[in-house]
């Protein structure tokens, strides 16, 4: 059976970008979720300017009015902090923000590049943790990836790469090295990993999401806070045990 992808968000209760067959004989396309479903205009926009971008740029996600039925319409008795949250984060505009960034090409198929608050500053580059993700998880060693950026008191913060291996015995140096000059290769030396620590699993809430903050937190020796809707509270003790 086809696999059918979708992107979409709690806030707006149904898909944004999907294929939808067997409405129109669209094939899918390799890392996208698809094309913008009935009634969203999806914008790809500079975070800075709110303009448009070119197929292929970088840039914010966002939906121009008005929203189709289904999506939320405000926050309980906070009228004006739906409308700061979600559709005056990008300057000169009134588009609804998705927080994630994403980039399209010239058939309009969009690509999720990550959210846009897991940007990572190290020695004044803007990296997007997701990219770096995207490129370790092209080894064939590699089965789950996350990307967290840890604070360095030189370069600002380093990316540390928290890897689940396919197998066991490819958790080595070698495989290590291995992902740090693909990521070089693929990005640039600037993204390149600090460390690499392999892990069982990866803390995620049982909806599926990686909980990143909680990653970041143990990697530079905090306490992760709130882990109340995590999937296996195990894969925190395999953390703390895999940096320690």
């Amino acid at each position: 059976m086809p696999v059918i992808d979708n992107f979409w968000q709690t806030e707006t209760g149904w898909p944004i970008l999907t294929v939808c067959r067997p409405m129109a004989d669209i094939a899918p396309r390799s890392g996208s979720p698809g094309l913008p479903v009935f009634g969203y205009d999806v914008q790809i926009v500079d975070e800075r300017t709110g303009q448009a971008v070119a197929p292929g740029a970088k840039g914010v996600i966002a939906l121009g009015l008005p929203l189709p039925p289904g999506c939320m319409t405000t926050i309980w008795g906070d009228d004006e902090r739906f409308v700061d949250t979600y559709f005056r984060t990008i300057p000169g505009t009134t588009l609804y923000s998705t927080f994630d960034w994403g980039m399209q090409d010239e058939d309009g198929y969009t690509f999720i590049l990550g959210r846009t608050d897991d940007v990572i500053n190290v020695a004044g580059h803007r990296l997007g943790t997701r990219e770096i993700e995207e490129a370790i998880a092209a080894h064939p060693s590699v089965a789950d990836v996350a990307v967290v950026g840890v604070h360095d008191p030189v370069k600002h913060q380093v990316p540390h790469a928290f890897v689940v291996c396919r197998k066991a015995g490819q958790a080595t140096d070698e495989t290590a090295q291995a992902l740090k000059a693909l990521v070089a290769r693929r990005i640039g030396g600037i993204a390149r990993p600090e460390r690499v620590i392999w892990v069982a699993a990866l803390p995620k809430t049982r909806s599926g999401k990686v909980i990143r903050r909680a990653i970041q937190a143990l990697a530079e020796g905090r306490e992760p806070g709130d882990i109340s809707t995590i999937d296996d509270p195990g894969a925190i003790v395999a953390i703390r045990q895999a940096l320690s």
